[in-house]
């Protein structure tokens, strides 16, 4: 496959995951309004603390899986070995229902330890799916390393979709089912509810990967059948490399992602038991923070984990061919596009957040401080953008211990000033905002070195940062016009904000064209790229 062709496949799958990512946070951000409006921010801050400590055993036990299985089987697809392939596929199911088994039975029956009293129920109600988004994680990274994004990007869409269903549905039913009692046990059922929802959702994208697998289980055993040049390995070594290569993605990203959780355990802990703050107060605000400003700076994030589970195998594959100059331009690709993402969106939620927020969370009484705190953390979208692709980049080059040592660092800090902040201050949710902001940017920073150091990769700042920031300060300043301008004459925040968003958006990319931030040979490679090359040219913007 030439350079050319390989960067325009690396594109197109990038492409379906972000779309896929896209549709997928316009599902969550669409039931996240209905959702609250029946839970109530108390309801959401329980099911928040619960969902964080879920997440973060997700990571330990299972959650590393497809990064991990992709790029191990890349290795072996690149040299057309076949059965060893398929014995990595086999050995990843069987991690999977030992360790994502026992990390259930673990969660169900620790969930008291974990969690505060109102979250422990929620929390056992997400145990059984660990064990499930380990098996999910096993088929999904099976089809990343054969660099099609297709059946992951349509799980994703139908996890999310059922998801949502479920959630609201089960929600409604359960508070339904408790609407004599007090408001906390509402809340409570509420929550638990939510965490139904989660597990439908990956038991549903789990069962389209079986039958997607099953469907093509023909062609992969004919395949294994021809391939007799190859030695077997046997399943003790495979299951010994494939410990020794999830180990370490398992600890970058439990530290990596370790933050949102300690960060969570800190504030609950000083807050009830320091300052004297009710649960259902702390609860409540956590929800606020967590269930509203998180979740909309989690759109544009989601975009970058696109981008990285993507490219992993394709840096994997060719930095194992030991070809250093195809590794360091897939990574300047990756990292532009996220740039050219993850700026205008942190600008858009700075200079918007408030009619975004109204939009999305219309609730009167928590409207300005999810909207202050909407855009106080919009600059993470950048750095957490940032720090995913570095991460991986350092994965797919086998220094997985970098990132997770350059967590460990960044983490220790930002716990340091977080502790103090919340002890001799009464700025409490905002002290969550500084660590946030504190500990993304660290991490970006000492990635940054490390790649550099070890790929001799040097960000071009001028297309990568200088023109996107550039593009994105002046498009921020007439989204905002523009939406007052519109507000004025329709009084619809609805229609304001969405033409607003349209003129921003096609602002920028003129801008980004006109400065040089994406060249003619790079946009011929997108869907449609021919056309839109016509189109910019008939413009003169090219």
């Amino acid at each position: 496959m030439s350079k050319q062709s390989k960067k325009t496949n690396f594109i197109k799958q990038a492409g379906i995951l972000a779309i896929a990512g896209i549709i997928c946070r316009i599902i969550g951000i669409i039931y996240r309004r209905p959702l609250t409006e029946l839970l109530g921010t108390e309801g959401l801050g329980y099911y928040s603390i619960a969902y964080n400590i879920y997440a973060i055993i997700l990571l330990v036990s299972s959650y590393s899986i497809p990064s991990a299985i992709s790029k191990e089987m890349a290795k072996k697809l690149i040299f057309k070995e076949y059965k060893n392939a398929q014995r990595i596929f086999q050995c990843a199911i069987i991690y999977v229902f030992i360790i994502g088994g026992l990390a259930s039975i673990i969660t169900f029956f620790g969930a008291g330890l974990l969690v505060e009293k109102n979250s422990v129920i929620v929390l056992k109600v997400c145990a059984p799916t660990i064990f499930l988004s380990g098996l999910l994680g096993v088929f999904r990274g099976y089809f990343q390393a054969h660099n099609t994004m297709l059946q992951t990007s349509i799980s994703q869409v139908f996890e999310q979709i059922f998801n949502a269903v479920v959630s609201i549905s089960a929600a409604y039913l359960f508070i339904k089912a408790v609407k004599q009692s007090d408001s906390t046990s509402q809340a409570i059922y509420g929550a638990i509810g939510s965490a139904v929802g989660t597990g439908a959702g990956v038991l549903i994208a789990l069962l389209f990967m079986l039958i997607i697998y099953f469907l093509n289980k023909g062609f992969i055993q004919k395949r294994i059948q021809k391939d007799l040049d190859n030695q077997t390995e046997s399943y003790k070594e495979v299951l010994r490399r494939i410990f020794y290569t999830i180990t370490p993605i398992i600890l970058s990203t439990f530290i990596y992602n370790l933050s949102t959780t300690l960060n969570q355990t800190i504030y609950t802990k000083i807050l009830i038991y320091l300052k004297d703050f009710q649960e259902k107060v702390v609860a409540s605000q956590y929800g606020i923070f967590a269930g509203e400003a998180v979740v909309i700076t989690n759109i544009p994030i989601a975009l970058a984990s696109a981008i990285s589970a993507s490219m992993l195998p394709n840096i994997s594959g060719t930095y194992s061919l030991g070809n250093i100059k195809d590794t360091n331009h897939k990574v300047d690709v990756a990292i532009r596009t996220t740039m050219l993402i993850s700026i205008p969106s942190a600008v858009g939620f700075a200079v918007l957040s408030r009619p975004i927020v109204q939009i999305l969370f219309p609730q009167k009484d928590t409207l300005i401080q999810a909207s202050e705190l909407l855009r106080f953390l919009s600059i993470t979208v950048i750095f957490y953008s940032l720090s995913t692709v570095t991460n991986t980049v350092l994965q797919g080059i086998d220094k997985v211990n970098l990132p997770a040592i350059n967590a460990l660092v960044s983490l220790i800090i930002q716990t340091v000033v977080l502790v103090v902040i919340l002890l001799f201050t009464g700025w409490n949710l905002y002290a969550l905002i500084i660590a946030a902001i504190l500990y993304s940017f660290l991490m970006c920073v000492l990635n940054g070195f490390s790649i550099r150091k070890n790929l001799g990769y040097r960000l071009n700042i001028r297309k990568n940062i200088i023109i996107p920031l550039a593009a994105s300060a002046i498009m921020g300043v007439i989204a905002r016009l523009s939406y007052i301008f519109l507000y004025v004459i329709c009084k619809s925040n609805a229609i304001s904000i969405f033409l607003a968003i349209i003129v921003a958006i096609i602002l920028y990319c003129i801008i980004v064209i006109k400065l040089g931030g994406i060249s003619e040979s790079e946009l011929i490679i997108l869907p449609k790229g021919r056309m839109i090359v016509g189109f910019a040219k008939k413009m003169k913007l090219l």
